[in-house]
């Protein structure tokens, strides 16, 4: 044995070394990186306190991140080489106590000791690495929002005081000279550098430019209107692809015209290098103020409302159109002011002014937009004296409103940064959202449009791999719920981004202010509780809109039956709140070990005080789940027959013969019997029960009845209609007959019609009909009446 031993050790030495020697040149390229990745990390620490501004620091943590890229990668290489190296050592075994083993053993589990350690080195290492380029990134977001917070905490001065105009005019003289110096080096720059070469290539970017704006930008617009009509699919997909090419175009050819002017002035020379820098923002703002034109252009469709994704008309168009144009005329001289006076190195006090004169007008742009919406609104309502149903935009521009009145205070005070960033952050805001709205649609119309049954891909699908259409339309609508859960992501970095490097720098911002009370190991601080709130309202508003989905676009495209989409939806909604709810206690520091605690401490509280309600919740979840009673059944609880109407997960809602609703608790549909009449076979049965004298002619009777029956079409042939003489009783047969009909809802009418017309044939065919007779005789006397005292 122990030579068979040897042999396989022998064996496995053989196979494992050239494996060993493969894994070092790996393991040493991976310390070389993580080396290299350690040096650029110290690098980026040693240069974080000189980034002063949003791009340094954007730069650094580009440089962090692709660190803690570097040592993710590390890490995901070695992870498997260290499964395969213990595998090793577990196949070679543990050494066996008094046993000398072989030298190449030996050597084997040396070699296979030194690979395991230094790959274990490597990867906390790589994980080391990791942490810190992490929390490197987590300083310079930190190093952001403090600077944003002195930003816009710092009072530079109220527009209303005589101080600050006082000290504009001290320093007017130098920013004059310093206009005058940024100016006269540009003119200088023309001068000397402009020749017939030079004006050549600048009349060639000027009608370049002209090209691009008016005839091009023309001849797109035809392009696509007539692709859009002849060629794109059917319904709302050609109408959001044509919006979409209208802000394609409507932003690259403003931009590339901008881009062709500086790129012309480039090419003769004839812009200084401080200039250099102005036409580079000048191209910028450019591409961003011709997408926001046509993006407003792109939803409004001005005379054109066959083609219109916003549901306005023609006057709402009209009326909302100019204030696109005028967004994007003060962004970009408000932008290009603000970055000239960067540029020029203007004082403290015009920049300020400049500043509040620009945040000043975003606020009149935005109340300006508030007033024409709101006259809007109030003339679509069909009754100016009621109110509005939708308050969900009234809240909307209340908020908002509000935060104009804080914005323009806070200028007038002397908080200009402030009213700034806000007022320019409002105007972002909307411009997002109009971009969001944009995306979605098209992405919606592309997923329901490309992937449907009726579309060349959805029968493809269904041909080629045996998908069915209902599930290749549920394909389509699940797609498009991901993506635009994706769109709304990014709208919501986007959103955030003016306050540091996204939605984490934001919240960071809320929570610096202030430290909160520490009770036990949870911490309530005001912006936790804050946080909570906001979470809350996020993951319900989450919560409706997934309810909201369910109910119109996905359940519609199932095989389900009104009952089963039902209880999908009330099982997502519970399941939402109840995620919502463990998500705020999350936001505001109770974790779910925590959270079990107060549970189980209340446990007793909750099964004497809740016990009906919580019975009632399990049997509505049992309702829900095994489905012996369903939205449509008519069932029958004790004298009571109805219609169930609505499953909560507390009561069911059944609605009576007089229109009236019955509520039933849970637990009765559970622990009572119930008679479901539409559970198993949901057909309805007629009996009409009479009787008529043995004289008549009973076969002529029974002819009646089948020949009644045959006339309803309403009364089914299978089963048969059955007529029946239950039995003979005082000269009469007394007849039972049944009958058939498709719901146990048209049982009751149709058995009066078929009556009234027995009876009318019976009187004309002068049978008599009635019921049995009955026949009562009293056993015994008459009981004596009681002696009754007359008084005298």
């Amino acid at each position: 044995m122990t030579l068979l031993r040897y042999l396989a050790a022998l064996l496995l030495l053989a196979t494992a070394l050239p494996g060993i020697a493969q894994d070092e040149p790996k393991v040493a390229t991976v310390g070389a990186s993580l080396t290299q990745a350690s040096a650029e990390l110290q690098a980026i620490d040693d240069a974080t306190p000189a980034a002063r501004d949003d791009k340094a620091r954007q730069a650094l943590r580009t440089r962090a991140q692709t660190v803690q890229t570097t040592a993710a990668d590390a890490v995901r290489t070695l992870t498997p080489e260290m499964a395969l190296v213990q595998a090793r050592v577990a196949e070679l075994g543990a050494a066996t106590p008094g046993v000398v083993e072989a030298p190449e053993i030996r050597q084997q589990r040396k070699l296979l000791a030194q690979s395991q350690s230094a790959i274990d080195s490597a990867i906390k290492r790589a994980r080391l690495i990791g942490i810190e380029a992490k929390q490197q990134i987590d300083d310079i977001g930190a190093a952001e929002a403090e600077e944003l917070g002195q930003q816009l905490s710092e009072n530079t001065g109220s527009p209303l005081s005589p101080t600050l105009w006082a000290a504009i005019v001290d320093h007017l003289p130098r920013d004059t000279a310093r206009m005058m110096r940024f100016a006269n080096v540009e003119i200088r720059q023309f001068g000397a550098r402009f020749d017939m070469r030079a004006g050549t290539g600048l009349l060639i970017g000027i009608l370049t430019a002209l090209v691009l704006i008016v005839p091009l930008r023309r001849w797109l617009h035809g392009v696509g209107r007539r692709y859009a009509t002849n060629h794109a699919p059917g319904g709302r997909l050609r109408r959001s692809a044509y919006a979409l090419w209208l802000v394609v175009i409507g932003t690259a050819l403003p931009g590339l015209a901008a881009w062709a002017i500086v790129a012309s002035l480039r090419w003769a020379g004839l812009v200084s290098p401080a200039w250099s820098r102005f036409g580079a923002l000048f191209v910028g703002i450019t591409w961003f103020c011709a997408f926001v034109s046509s993006l407003g252009g792109a939803l409004l469709l001005r005379g054109q409302s066959t083609w219109r994704l916003l549901p306005i008309g023609d006057p709402a168009a009209q009326a909302l159109r100019p204030y696109t144009w005028m967004a994007a005329g003060l962004i970009f001289f408000g932008q290009l002011l603000i970055a000239t006076n960067t540029l020029i190195g203007i004082s403290a006090p015009a920049s300020s002014a400049a500043n509040a004169v620009v945040a000043l007008l975003h606020i009149v742009l935005l109340g300006a937009i508030l007033v024409t919406l709101g006259r809007l609104r109030a003339a679509a309502l069909p009754d100016p004296t009621k109110p509005a149903r939708n308050t969900l935009l009234a809240i909307v521009a209340t908020l908002v409103w509000l935060v104009l009145l804080v914005t323009l205070i806070a200028g007038l005070i002397g908080y200009v940064n402030f009213a700034l960033k806000v007022a320019t952050w409002l105007l972002w805001g909307a411009i997002v959202g109009a971009s969001l709205y944009l995306m979605m649609t098209f992405t919606d119309d592309a997923c329901r449009t490309l992937l449907s049954s009726g579309n060349r891909l959805g029968r493809s699908a269904n041909s080629g791999f045996g998908v069915d259409n209902k599930t290749v339309d549920q394909i389509g609508v699940l797609l498009s719920a991901v993506l635009r859960l994706l769109l709304i992501l990014l709208a919501v970095g986007a959103v955030m981004a003016p306050f540091g490097a996204g939605v984490g720098s934001a919240f960071e911002l809320f929570g610096t202010v202030a430290n909160g009370v520490t009770i036990g190991q949870v911490t309530i601080s005001p912006g936790a509780v804050l946080r909570s709130i906001a979470v809350l309202f996020v993951a319900l508003a989450i919560m409706r809109g997934l309810q909201h989905w369910l109910v119109n676009s996905y359940l519609p495209t199932t095989a389900m039956d009104a009952g089963a989409q039902n209880s999908v939806m009330m099982v997502a909604r519970y399941a939402g709140i109840i995620a919502a709810v463990l998500w705020a206690l999350g936001a505001l520091g109770i974790g779910m070990e925590k959270l079990a605690v107060v549970l189980g401490a209340l446990s007793v509280g909750i099964g004497f005080g809740l016990q009906a309600i919580t019975q009632n919740f399990v049997s509505g979840l049992i309702l829900l789940a095994e489905r012996p009673v369903k939205i449509g059944d008519l069932v029958r609880i004790g004298n009571m027959e109805g219609d169930v109407k609505r499953i909560n997960v507390r009561s069911t809602e059944i609605q009576v013969a007089d229109r009236s609703t019955l509520i039933v608790p849970n637990s009765e549909l559970i622990t009572k019997t119930i008679q479901n009449m539409t559970l198993a076979a949901p057909i309805g049965r007629i009996q009409l029960q009479f009787s008529v004298p043995l004289e008549e002619d009973l076969d002529a009777v029974r002819t009646m009845l089948f020949a009644a029956f045959a006339e309803k079409h309403e009364v089914l042939d299978d089963p048969e209609p059955k007529v029946f003489i239950d039995s003979i009783d005082a000269g009469r047969a007394k007849f039972n007959c049944f009958a058939y009909v498709a719901s146990p809802r048209d049982a009751y009418p149709m058995r009066s019609e078929l009556l009234f017309t027995l009876l009318r044939q019976f009187r004309e065919a002068g049978i008599e009909v009635g019921s049995t007779a009955t026949k009562m005789e009293i056993v015994g006397g008459m009981p004596a009446s009681p002696a009754t005292d007359v008084p005298a």
